[in-house]
């Protein structure tokens, strides 16, 4: 089981997580970075594949987000019901595989996140479970 909470972060919001794995983890922050575009999200919408690959590991998660704010962009959906089927380093190369549900924008009073940032990004593998710490540019 994953679960987050939005943290006001002075003219930002930030994203806490906790996941069992890497992959909830993920998938936590980036229903998170959903949360704080809207307060209720709607029945509907299609779900849609999403496949990141990046340099490390925080570099994956900071991918993986900007990669759902692009697609809300492109598809002009809000991608919620976010699931990762893998999160893996493989020979140097952190790489995830999921889907997302693609919410169309004009459903719901949206938000906009503008960007992720590093600013205080933390991934950490903790005795309870995996926790991160993301700061959204709102």
């Amino acid at each position: 089981m994953a679960t987050f909470e939005l943290e006001d972060h002075t003219a930002d919001v930030a994203v806490e997580a906790h996941g069992e794995t890497l992959a909830a983890v993920f998938a936590a922050v980036a229903d998170g970075l959903a949360s704080a575009q809207c307060d209720a999200i709607p029945d509907g919408g299609s779900r849609f594949a999403v496949e990141v690959a990046a340099e490390s590991r925080e570099a994956l998660l900071f991918d993986y987000l900007d990669e759902l704010i692009y697609q809300r962009d492109v598809r002009d959906v809000l991608p919620v019901e976010n699931r990762l089927e893998r999160v893996a380093d493989e020979a140097g190369e952190w790489t995830l595989s999921g889907s997302a549900r693609g919410v169309p924008l004009d459903r719901l009073e949206a938000r906009e996140v503008k960007a992720v940032t590093y600013s205080e990004m933390r991934i950490e593998d903790r005795e309870e479970g995996w926790y991160a710490y993301v700061v959204l540019d709102v």
